[in-house]
């Protein structure tokens, strides 16, 4: 850079020397010499000023040349900075805005699974992996205003301030070996100590040990799939069923368990649930199961509430809809559906 430089100023002062030859000449001084260049170098050609002697002629003959290198070299790194621009975007550098949100850790199929069930009922969700082929793969199946991916070395740490994890609902890591699980929840935990996590355990065994090391939510998945297998074994229609409704509702047929959160603004708030259960039953054809009580940061699930337990403002309320019912159910609750 600094030889161009020069060779630069040194051109323009060998094209006053000559210039300054000829009495036709209007490249009478440096300033001169610099806006004749600067004309010329930019293809502008305004003409005002031009070389007259042979000498001049053959300097402005260089800079001729030399516009073609400089646009050249400027059209060649502007492509570089959009591009260098688009692959940190597309690799998630520049980060997201996203609140109340997923963050998945890790990928493979089970977060396939979990990411389509959270894209089923509305909600966003940001990718964390370390393999480059996953981003394309992601990128190309969902928008970027649902999903947000990141490519990231796990170990670091910093990298997840990308994916605003301070404030998302929850953090699935989902790795495959359960130590692996367990060391990357701590050393999340060292510098983002109020997260809500949720794991899949290969071992169940290990459930206590995750839930004393600050885990909200255990899975088991052996656990899911044996009771689940059982109950195909003896009571196949109630195995179906529960299946079913696992699911979100894909159609406004199909079932599915929902909860939603009960406003101050509730027509619902301060009644009793025998009278809630059964307004819902007849106005929106929902079936109320159970509420959870949330005090102090603390869920507490009730599955068969008595019958004159009030509804409280904060409550959410565990319903089995379908597709149709649940568009009624967010208009009188007026609140997205989930329990975060």
């Amino acid at each position: 850079m600094t030889t161009v430089v020069v060779s630069y100023v040194v051109l323009l002062f060998t094209l006053v020397f000559f210039e300054n030859a000829s009495q036709e000449s209007a490249i009478r001084d440096f300033y001169d010499g610099l806006w004749y260049s600067i004309v010329t170098l930019t293809t502008v050609g305004y003409g005002d000023m031009y070389p007259h002697t042979i000498g001049g002629k053959l300097i402005g003959a260089i800079f001729i040349l030399g516009s073609f290198s400089i646009f050249g070299f400027l059209i060649g790194q502007i492509s570089n900075y959009m591009s260098e621009r688009l692959e940190e975007r597309k690799l998630g550098f520049q980060g997201t805005n996203f609140t109340n949100h997923a963050v998945i850790i890790g990928w493979n199929n089970i977060g396939y699974e979990v990411l389509e069930q959270l894209i089923g009922v509305g909600k966003k969700a940001a990718i964390v992996t370390n393999k480059r082929d996953d981003i394309d793969l992601i990128r190309e199946s969902y928008s970027d205003k649902q999903v947000f991916t990141l490519l990231a070395d796990y170990n670091k740490i910093e990298m997840l301030e990308k994916v605003n994890i301070s404030n998302s609902a929850v953090v699935y890591v989902n790795f495959e070996d359960d130590t692996e699980k367990l060391v990357q929840i701590l050393n999340i935990k060292k510098h983002y100590n109020d997260l809500k996590f949720i794991v899949t355990l290969d071992n169940s065994n290990l459930k206590n040990t995750f839930l004393s090391a600050g885990v909200t939510y255990t899975i088991s998945k052996n656990e899911i799939s044996s009771k689940l297998l059982a109950s195909y074994i003896f009571e196949p229609d109630v195995a179906r069923y529960s299946e079913d409704i696992l699911s979100f509702a894909e159609s406004d047929d199909d079932y599915d368990i929902k909860e939603y959160r009960v406003n101050s603004e509730n027509p619902l708030a301060g009644m009793a649930y025998n009278d809630v259960f059964l307004q819902l039953k007849k106005d929106s054809n929902v079936i109320l199961i159970g509420l959870s009580k949330v005090k102090e940061g603390e869920r507490n699930l009730i599955k068969n509430p008595s019958y004159d337990i009030t509804i409280e403002s904060g409550d959410y309320l565990i319903m089995i809809m379908n597709g149709a019912a649940s568009v009624k159910i967010e208009e009188m609750f007026k609140t997205e559906e989930g329990g975060f």
